[in-house]
């Protein structure tokens, strides 16, 4: 397996290329602001917003008022790369197998690397039995770009072609994936760095580490599968209800708690013969508020390998080495840790926060940190250990002589100093101005495992805005969780104060515990039509999601 791998000194290399792609990089290319173009392959795959949703009195997703937001983040260098959405059988290692989606032939997805201000031009072809789409998650991009069907574009049919072209405004780890049906939860996926030219950093080498909860291509089992028997809700012995840790606001706890799997999940047939059942029963965690996840994995990868056949990083004593860590798994949060080793964290969702130390990091789907190790000398685990599911991945760090450990290592790191999102401060360079919301929207989390019916205020989605706000107005997001599972809550195309203090890290996808409220307050500043969901893929699937519009 290929490492992600940069050194301080390759910083500005070209773009990476994914499946059968050809990169160019063309310095000051105009271009124009505008999205795909309409008549691909003779599909109709336009860009900007053809066949996208749209609201009387709300901004276009390509309306001009998102062209004007576009033209003052400027237009740097272009950067052109293609990425195919292909079926691909993919190797995971020790002898999985699985045949899955992907971009090109790997998993994760090559990485795309760009540095802050370049333009990023981006041809996905479609060679997909169904539609697709791209999503670029965490970025603050033109609406038109943001790549959800039938509210910002139309979707990119079978054998379609979709251009995505927009401004890379802010450095930072972010990454990108499907955002058509569970499509996530198979191997569409893959890092999106962005550099700043002005990296304050000092590092030797940087890691790109991506965490995943793998189900597709297993036993015959597929994500639309896990979609179909979770929706019929948990309505026997040992279902989720009555799981969640009653009054448990804040993320407390180190032990690791087990779960309860069905013993006989491996020969229980799912919904329609499609491989074993994979309903999760008695997973919980206290660093989660109680139940910690509704799907039963068979595996969990760091960098698309299985623990038994580990991707394996190098290094020299002593190098102060950068990791990049994604969780793109679809219902499962990772405790995070480097065993031998002490973390500062610099980065939350990309932005900078107030370094802090740490033995291990919880994150929840979607979410990304940057920490800075110092390398000791030998072979150590980094283990990202399934909360409440009592399963690890593995990768291996190594600076010297020695055996690897075993595939089921758990370093003593996991059950030391946890730290979660709430304990994170914004560095000063990018802490939210001090300033008196203009509006507060209050949104409660409702459903439950029962009927299987997640939603934000009892309404399941529609394109239509729920949530409406005005350009330049502090705008504060009250999400209320009085259901008894945790959800990591995102916002598309900005980024939130978490707490709504000017001093709360800034961040664009954040977990709400059983029972909790998160407060997140952003400035309106990018207009158009924007997407607000759990990123548990299922929940979000199941009705979770809404859309805050921009008045014109």
């Amino acid at each position: 397996m290929t490492e992600f791998i940069h050194r301080r000194t390759l910083l500005g290399a070209s773009l990476a290329v994914a499946g059968t792609a050809a990169l160019a990089a063309c310095s000051g290319s105009d271009g124009g602001q505008g999205g795909g173009h309409a008549g691909h392959n003779g599909g109709g795959q336009g860009g900007g917003a053809a066949g996208a949703g749209s609201a009387k009195g709300f901004v276009a997703p390509d309306g001009p008022e998102v062209k004007a937001a576009e033209a003052k983040r400027g237009k740097g260098p272009e950067r052109k790369v293609r990425f195919t959405a292909t079926p691909a059988t993919l190797d995971l290692g020790a002898g999985v197998t699985a045949k899955s989606w992907a971009y090109g032939d790997r998993l994760p997805g090559q990485e795309v690397r760009v540095t802050a201000g370049d333009t990023l031009a981006l041809t996905l072809a479609n060679n997909l039995p169904e539609s697709t789409s791209l999503h670029w998650h965490g970025l603050a991009l033109r609406n038109d770009m943001d790549g959800v069907p039938g509210l910002t574009q139309a979707p990119v049919k079978a054998g379609g072609t979709f251009d995505y072209r927009f401004t890379v405004a802010h450095p930072g780890t972010y990454w990108f994936h499907p955002h058509s049906g569970v499509q996530q939860d198979r191997g569409l996926y893959a890092p999106l760095i962005v550099e700043d030219p002005k990296e304050p950093l000092k590092y030797d080498k940087e890691w790109v580490i991506v965490l995943d909860d793998w189900v597709d291509g297993i036993d015959g089992s597929t994500p639309d599968a896990v979609l179909t028997e979770l929706s019929k809700g948990m309505t026997s012995g040992g279902g989720h209800e009555g799981h969640g840790a009653a009054g448990t606001t804040a993320m407390g706890g180190r032990g690791i708690v087990s779960a309860a799997r069905r013993p006989a999940a491996a020969k229980t047939p799912g919904p329609g013969g499609a491989g074993p059942s994979r309903m999760m029963m008695g997973a919980k965690s206290d660093l989660l508020g109680g139940d910690a996840g509704d799907v039963d994995y068979p595996h969990y990868l760091i960098n698309g390998r299985t623990a038994k056949a580990p991707v394996s990083f190098g290094a020299k004593p002593g190098d102060r080495i950068r990791l990049r860590i994604i969780n793109a798994g679809g219902d499962t949060a990772f405790r995070i840790a480097l065993g031998g080793h002490e973390m500062t964290v610099t980065h939350s969702d990309g932005f900078p926060v107030a370094p802090v130390k740490t033995d291990a990091l919880l994150l929840g789907m979607g979410e990304r940190y940057d920490v800075v190790v110092t390398a000791g000398d030998g072979v150590f685990p980094l283990v990202a250990l399934a909360e409440g599911k009592d399963t690890t991945a593995l990768a291996l760090f190594r600076t010297g002589g020695g055996a690897a450990p075993a595939a089921t290592v758990r370093p003593a790191e996991l059950t030391r100093r946890v730290l979660t999102a709430d304990k994170l401060r914004a560095d000063a360079s990018v802490a939210l101005p001090a300033r008196k919301p203009d509006r507060e929207i209050e949104i409660e989390l409702t459903g439950g495992m029962a009927k299987y019916d997640w939603a934000f205020d009892g309404k399941p989605y529609t394109p239509d805005p729920r949530h409406e706000v005005r350009a330049g107005e502090r705008v504060r997001l009250v999400f209320r969780n009085p259901t008894e599972m945790w959800h990591p809550l995102h916002l598309h195309g900005h980024t939130f104060a978490v707490g709504g203090t000017a001093g709360g890290a800034r961040k664009d996808t954040a977990v709400i515990l059983p029972n909790g409220t998160l407060t997140a307050d952003f400035d309106a500043d990018n207009p158009g039509l924007w997407m607000i969901h759990c990123h548990n893929v299922y929940h979000a699937e199941a009705g979770m999601m809404t859309v805050l519009g921009y008045r014109k």
